[in-house]
């Protein structure tokens, strides 16, 4: 007697339901006159091949060179214009705010990320909540002096979001607006808005994926500053002590206790217990305990949301 096979049944996660094949692309840009009405049409261009039902909305952070009058020029959707520069996560949430359709999706207006990449991001779709263009392709023009900070913030977030995230800063992505309204009150108005809804994303076991693409060089200055490697490292650690509080305090509480080990190990040869074995002890309890409140803070939380 031959056996039948059982049939395989697909289980689709319960947040990803079904939407409209209709995108809204935010293109946020602040002193970006020069290149931004050339940026507009390329995607559009991309868009017009796509199949899918998009709008285009361009948000002038209070730019002081025309960027908006420029972007205007073009013809093409929608441009916002800001009186003051509130940053690039504050323009972004302007234009999540002022969207049309359930999709995202988020490119520079300087020229670094190909929109020849924008279907492969549309194409996983369906599956995902986030869909991240990592830098990873054949062409990545990153400058020399920010990769060993780009290296070690990646690490840093791969190991406390307990997943390999290969881009956690990625300016060209595809999101699902349920999910950025969900965690709007953490997304900061700076340059970790992208940061911030990746590892959101990522701890909270939200369908995420990663799609290879170019970086090319930038056109005109850039706004990032060597300040803000170590504002990434805070909003990393921050994130993760809100999501996931053991990742941090459990490490750190065991180079305490190390430390106090080794010292009182010390104290031994030489007859003598110091304070410092002691609070090496100490610090290790008293560490621990808090991880385990804020732990326990944390999973209360997240049963709320």
């Amino acid at each position: 007697m031959t056996e039948r096979a059982s049939p395989i049944e697909q289980v689709v996660d319960d947040e990803l339901a079904s939407l409209t094949r209709a995108v809204s692309v935010v293109i946020p840009a602040y002193n970006e006159a020069a290149h931004v009405a050339e940026q507009v049409r390329a995607v559009d261009e991309v868009m017009q091949q796509s199949g899918w039902e998009y709008e285009i909305i361009v948000v002038d952070d209070g730019s002081r060179d025309g960027t908006a009058e420029a972007a205007s020029a073009a013809g093409i959707g929608r441009v916002v214009r800001r009186t003051q520069n509130r940053g690039y996560g504050a323009a972004l949430k302007l234009g999540v705010k002022l969207a049309r359709h359930d999709w995202i999706l988020i490119t520079d207006a300087d020229g670094t990320y190909p929109v020849e990449s924008i279907p492969a991001l549309l194409a996983e779709a369906d599956a995902n909540a986030m869909v991240v263009g990592a830098r990873t392709g054949k062409t990545v023009q990153v400058p020399l002096a920010r990769r060993p900070a780009k290296w070690f913030l990646n690490r840093l977030a791969s190991y406390l979001a307990g997943r390999h995230l290969p881009d956690i800063n990625s300016g060209l992505r595809l999101m699902r607006k349920s999910l950025i309204q969900r965690y709007e009150h953490l997304l900061p108005d700076g340059f970790s808005f992208t940061t911030t809804i990746t590892l959101s994303a990522a701890c909270n076991a939200h369908p995420l994926t990663y799609v290879p693409i170019n970086y090319l060089a930038r056109l005109g200055e850039s706004k990032i500053r060597p300040r803000h490697a170590y504002d990434f490292t805070l909003l990393i650690v921050r994130t993760m002590v809100f999501f996931n509080p053991l990742k941090v305090f459990l490490p750190l509480g065991a180079v305490l206790g190390v430390a106090g080990l080794v010292k009182f190990a010390y104290d031994v040869t030489v007859d003598n217990l110091s304070e410092t074995a002691v609070l090496g002890f100490l610090g290790a309890l008293i560490v621990w305990a808090v991880g385990l409140l804020a732990d326990q803070n944390a999973r209360i939380a997240s049963r709320r949301r």
